[in-house]
C-alpha cells in the first residue's frame, strides 16, 4: 500500500462508516481492486480497517464533543457523586446507560468470534453482496412500517439493548453498523434522525475499543511506511466522516433511507455481476 492508496481508503472509510450503505463492503471491494487483500494473512486487513476505524471515531467523538461531555459529566455527577435511581438520572445519565447496554452484545459477540471476523469469511465478496441485499430489504421494510414518532429522549432500556444487538449483527461483512442500527431504530418507531444519532454514539465503546486493540497488537509488525500509511488513513477516515455525519444527520431529518436501500441493492449485484464474470475473485 502506498500513500495515495491509503488517502483513498481513508476517504472511503469515512464516507461509508457513517452512511448505511457498509464500509466494510467498500474497503473490501477497493482493497480487491488495488490488489492490497492477501488470502494468505487475511488478518492484516482486518486490522487495518479496524485501525482507520479510530479516524471515523474522532470524527464522531469531534462532531458529539458537546453532547458526549454532558453525558460524561452528568453519568459520573449520577451515579458517582450524587448517587441517584435509574429513573431520578438526567437524560444525559440515562444515555450514558443506554450506550453501555447497548454496547454489551456487540463487544461479547465480538470476542467470542474474533478468529471468524479476523478471517477470510469478512473478505468473502459472496457473503458481502448478500448482506447488501438483504439488509437493504430489511430497511426497506422498517421504512414501510416504521412510526417515526419517538424521540431521544424516549429511549429506553429495552429499545437501546435490542439496537445493541442490531448493532452486533454489524460483524456480518457487508451489513454496516449504521445500516443494523437505524434499521432496528425505525422498527422500534424512532425518527430517522434519532436512529443515527444514537447509532454514532452506540459505536463509540465497539469501535474505539476494537480499534485501539488492533493498532496495540499490530504495532510489532508494523515498518515506518506503513504505520505512516496508517496515520494517513486515519486522518483522511476523520475528515470526511466528519462530513459523512452532518450530511447524514441532517438528510435524515427531512428525507427517508430508500436512496441508501436503492443503493445497497445496486452495489449488491454488481458484485455479484463481477463475481461470475471472473472480473474479481471472491
Amino acid at each position: 500500500m502506498n500513500f495515495i492508496e491509503a488517502i483513498i481508503l481513508g476517504i472511503i472509510q469515512g464516507l461509508t462508516e457513517f452512511l448505511p450503505i457498509s464500509s466494510t463492503a467498500h474497503l473490501t471491494l477497493s482493497g480487491k481492486f488495488m490488489g492490497l487483500i492477501s488470502d494468505k494473512n487475511p488478518e492484516s486487513w482486518t486490522a487495518f480497517m479496524a485501525v482507520i476505524q479510530l479516524g471515523t471515531m474522532i470524527a464522531v467523538l469531534f462532531y458529539f464533543r458537546n453532547d458526549i461531555i454532558k453525558i460524561l459529566v452528568d453519568f459520573i455527577s449520577d451515579n458517582l457523586i450524587k448517587r441517584k435511581s435509574f429513573n431520578a438520572q438526567s437524560n444525559n445519565s440515562r444515555l450514558g446507560w443506554f450506550i453501555i447496554l447497548g454496547s454489551i452484545p456487540v463487544i461479547v459477540i465480538g470476542l467470542a468470534f474474533k478468529d471468524l471476523i479476523e478471517g477470510a469469511f469478512t473478505k468473502n465478496l459472496y457473503v458481502i453482496s448478500i448482506s447488501l441485499i438483504v439488509l437493504a430489504i430489511i430497511l426497506a421494510i422498517a421504512e414501510k412500517f416504521g412510526k417515526f414518532l419517538k424521540d431521544e429522549n424516549q429511549l429506553a432500556v429495552v429499545p437501546s439493548i435490542l439496537i445493541g444487538i442490531a448493532q452486533a449483527f454489524a460483524l456480518i461483512p457487508g451489513s454496516s453498523r449504521s445500516g443494523t442500527t437505524i434499521t432496528a431504530g425505525l422498527f422500534l418507531g424512532y425518527k430517522r434522525d434519532v436512529a443515527a444519532r444514537f447509532s454514532f454514539l452506540l459505536s463509540i465503546p465497539a469501535v474505539l475499543g476494537s480499534g485501539l486493540l488492533e493498532f496495540y497488537q499490530s504495532l510489532q509488525y508494523l515498518t515506518s511506511s506503513e504505520l505512516l500509511n496508517l496515520i494517513v488513513g486515519t486522518v483522511s477516515a476523520a475528515v470526511s466522516g466528519y462530513f459523512a455525519i452532518h450530511f447524514l444527520i441532517t438528510y435524515l431529518k427531512k428525507h427517508s433511507t430508500f436512496i441508501f436501500i436503492y443503493y445497497r441493492i445496486i452495489i449488491g449485484a454488481v458484485i455479484l455481476i463481477l463475481i461470475f464474470s471472473n472480473i474479481i475473485k471472491p
